[in-house]
């Protein structure tokens, strides 16, 4: 994470020696990161019952496939693998933000592919690839992301989590999902936002069965991009609409639910028990050297508020956290 940086990856800030407020164990290491003030993607999605307006939700999409293709395009390049919404994180103009890099590897050859003695835990199981769940055989590779993308790119979209919680969640998705089941897509119509159809056909594409067949980052980007130009004039109201929300939900918890233009009522998401909280501020010590080679000036991010939100707390998921390497 400090070769080269990117809008749309956590910034490192420093090293921190020492313990955790109120921890009386020994002294541990960890990284002091960038302070997100929104908390994450998945925080979003909840407060809004749903998923944030058109724009908005275009230009996040867009902001993630480039920090991806930046973390693809380092050399040597790095792999994610735990993409989704709590390790999308938000800043106070609401730009996305990757973190969470505890599961990612460092590919060690040209051949998009990282060693089999780096195999580990593979991440978050709607999110994983089919190739996944045969852990002799599977070896994580750049289109392992790319499916993650996918998924994710669906929960963006529709404000909620890729499939029902049922009992033997965890079984029966690994199960379905290798017979080829994805995410629903009958509640999605093309006809409701310009670039719509584009956005389902490249999840479709990156959710592919076959590894061979979904496309890279770089080739994502040139489809998110032409759908947010479409919807950027409208991303400051979406923004300063959706900022009004949280911070009146966060002075008043009685506040009525933020009720969706585009879909006229919100969404509820399920709590996936296979997720975590986002790493925040601390985590593990980075051991890769190298400088990143990738050009990144041309990120949406829009600095600065788009409205002055009224004086609040930050949220308490997004206060400082400690985690141990």
């Amino acid at each position: 994470m400090r070769r080269g940086e990117n809008p749309n990856v956590l910034k490192i800030q420093g090293v921190y020696k020492g313990r955790a407020l109120g921890d009386r164990s020994d002294i541990r290491m960890g990284l002091v990161m960038e302070y997100m003030e929104r908390g994450s993607l998945a925080d979003l999605q909840l407060s809004l019952n749903g998923p944030p307006p058109w724009p908005l939700a275009f230009r996040i999409i867009h902001q993630i496939a480039l920090g991806m293709n930046f973390l693809h395009q380092l050399s040597p390049p790095l792999l994610h693998l735990d993409l989704k919404p709590s390790n999308v994180l938000l800043d106070d103009s609401l730009n996305a933000k990757l973190t969470d890099f505890g599961l990612a590897k460092v590919a060690k050859s040209s051949s998009k592919r990282i060693d089999k003695d780096d195999e580990g835990a593979a991440g978050t199981t709607s999110y994983m690839p089919p190739e996944a769940f045969y852990p002799s055989k599977y070896v994580p590779a750049f289109s392992s992301d790319v499916y993650s993308y996918g998924i994710l790119l669906w929960s963006v979209v529709t404000g909620k989590q890729p499939y029902p919680i049922l009992p033997n969640y965890s079984s029966l998705v690994r199960f379905r999902v290798q017979e080829g089941d994805r995410p629903d897509l009958t509640s999605l119509d093309s006809s409701q936002a310009n670039g719509l159809g584009d956005l389902i056909d490249l999840m479709t594409r990156c959710w592919d069965s076959d590894p061979k067949s979904r496309p890279i980052f770089m080739e994502c980007i040139g489809i998110t991009k032409d759908v947010y130009e479409l919807h950027k004039q409208d991303v400051p109201d979406a923004v300063c609409a959706i900022l009004k929300h949280l911070d009146n939900k966060g002075k008043n918890r009685s506040s009525s639910p933020y009720t969706n233009p585009q879909t006229n009522s919100g969404m509820k998401l399920h709590n996936d028990p296979t997720e975590k909280r986002p790493m925040q501020e601390m985590g593990p010590l980075p051991t890769a050297n190298g400088a990143g080679s990738f050009a990144h000036s041309n990120s949406p991010a829009l600095p600065g508020l788009y409205c002055k939100p009224a004086a609040r707390a930050p949220p308490p998921n997004a206060q400082r956290q400690y985690s141990a390497p």
